[in-house]
């Protein structure tokens, strides 16, 4: 089960992937390019062909200023920063790594872009994250951040993977590159400290007085990834009591336990994954994990064990919203597949909702203005806004998320678990379930161009239906798959984009028979819609 990280890297260096085969071109989404040199889709090719083309396209766009670069802790990290660095300095790019070879998280990155970019409007900065962020140990991965710091929108994700693949299709040929030793002493290439002003600039973003004031025992699992090298600083500034209850930073992830598949996954929100931490429940008053690459977290207390994403976005959303002084105006930003719950905070709390399709990148334009107070995703990853109302990171980050938590705890004297049972108590209880749902290519195409006229369907588990969205409702864009919505409950289907499966979202306020109800008549509804399609 273990990856043998020697191997792993002379594939990476020595492998080179079948340009007939689609599974190993550039694939480069929102989330960058992800794979393994041992399917032949992550290798040292890859890595040369995206960073090229990642330099094309700043050219493009008259993108001058400095490259912010981190890796984080997987085997492939490494080596593919190497690389990166390599084409960087040949191309006389001013690029910055984190001093000493070090790891950084993506948050660090999207901070960085965001305080160098601050008071300039022109020689922008923008980042580079190499992470496969929790994939297992033999992945790579490689992402891109424009000047505005968050994810790349589609229009930048296009074009980079297009110019690297057109360059693997020439050999490489296109490619500009000098040897490591060279690239490591060029004038271009800088080494800082990433860490100390990152660690600095949280109290700006939480409140770590009261977490010190309170005297809180926290504990935290970096789950071997780049965060690591931070909670001691953190310690150290702020006076704090966080145990970090795993130290290690291990290539093989061997200190893992294993996911529900047999897979080491290093996933905050998986019992599997966090089964160590949540052994340690009371030990703690509040403890917490990061995934490698820290845009994701995982909460854990006494309360509720490992809370589930959508309870935490919960009441994260409902604490924020009572004890920020935020302008009145912004909004709280969701996306379409997670918990209604979050809707019934928000108008309780008299704000406005902004719900949007799945990807982070939907929130990026929210949170850089000002616009969004908060931007969450029922996966486990979230940002929100400084105390003085203007961005903090327009990429998801772990840790404030976590130390949110223990903010939360000092501030109220009950742990996010206990206050998500009195919003219950107020509100209504929630059953959320997500499933897989076999469909073909041409299922899951289909699915992708249904409207709201494709649904036939009037009523949903006993209720009517109030609405079919096929577009969200704050930005109008399209959401690739469906959502109905009643009274009590509401279902989503959007296709996978890597298994001939649609992953389908259902949740009832009514309770567990219900619930059931709404999955299997959306089921029925999604199947008669694609008749519909095809007729």
């Amino acid at each position: 089960m273990l990856v043998d990280p020697a191997r792993l890297e002379k594939a990476y260096y020595e492998g080179h992937p079948d340009l007939a085969n689609a599974n190993q071109l550039v694939s480069f989404g929102t989330s960058g390019h992800r794979g393994s040199p041992f399917h032949g889709s992550f290798t040292e090719a890859h890595v040369l062909a995206i960073t090229q083309a990642i330099c094309d396209y700043r050219r493009s766009q008259g993108t001058d200023g400095p490259v912010y670069m981190g890796k984080d802790t997987h085997g492939l990290s490494g080596p593919a920063q190497r690389t990166a660095l390599e084409v960087l300095a040949a191309n006389e790019i001013e690029t910055i790594i984190q001093k000493d070879d070090g790891v950084t998280p993506t948050p660090v990155i999207s901070r960085a872009i965001l305080v160098y970019n601050r008071e300039r409007k022109e020689h922008l900065a923008d980042g580079i994250v190499i992470t496969p962020s929790h994939n297992p140990p033999e992945d790579g991965g490689f992402k891109y951040n424009p000047p505005h710091g968050g994810p790349a929108d589609i229009d930048v994700t296009e074009w980079v993977q297009q110019r690297a693949n057109h360059l693997l299709r020439e050999g490489n040929s296109g490619i500009k590159r000098v040897p490591l030793e060279t690239a490591i002493r060029a004038d271009t290439t800088h080494q800082q400290d990433f860490v100390m002003p990152y660690v600095k600039d949280l109290r700006n973003v939480i409140d770590m007085e009261a977490i010190r004031g309170a005297g809180l025992n926290l504990g935290v699992d970096p789950l071997g990834g780049a965060a690591r090298p931070y909670w001691e600083p953190i310690n150290s500034v702020y006076h704090l009591n966080i145990v970090v209850t795993n130290p290690t930073i291990d290539a093989t992830f061997s200190f893992m336990t294993v996911d529900h598949d047999g897979k080491i996954r290093m996933d905050p929100s998986s019992p599997y994954a966090m089964a160590r931490l949540l052994g340690l429940k009371n030990q703690y008053r509040v403890a917490f994990a990061n995934d490698p690459d820290s845009d994701r977290h995982g909460i854990v207390v006494p309360s509720a064990g490992l809370m589930n994403p959508n309870h935490y976005l919960t009441v994260a959303i409902h604490y924020l919203l009572s004890s920020r002084k935020w302008p009145a105006h912004v909004a709280v930003g969701k996306t379409l597949v997670s918990s209604g719950m979050i809707d019934r905070v928000v108008t309780k709390l008299g704000r406005r909702l902004c719900e949007v399709p799945v990807g982070f990148k939907w929130f990026v334009p929210g949170l850089f203005e000002g616009s969004l107070c908060f931007g969450g995703e029922e996966s486990s990853g979230a940002s929100f806004l400084r105390l003085d109302g203007t961005v903090w990171t327009t990429d998801k980050d772990g840790p404030i998320m976590c130390l949110l938590a223990a903010e939360i705890t000092a501030r109220t004297g009950k742990d996010p678990g206990e206050l998500y049972q009195e919003i219950e108590e107020s509100l209504g209880r929630s059953f959320y379930e997500r499933i897989d749902v076999p469909a073909s290519p041409a299922q899951k195409a289909a699915l992708e161009k249904l409207s709201p006229k494709d649904i036939k369907a009037k009523d949903l588990a006993g209720e009517p239906i109030l609405s079919k969205l096929t577009r969200a409702p704050c930005n109008d864009a399209e959401i690739g798959g469906l959502k109905a919505v009643t009274e009590g409950g509401w279902f989503a289907v959007r296709p996978s984009g890597t298994e001939d499966i649609c992953k389908l979202y259902a949740e009832s306020f009514r309770g567990e028979k219900h619930l059931k109800s709404i999955q299997e008549e959306a089921v029925a509804i999604v199947r008669a819609a694609f008749k519909t399609a095809r007729g």
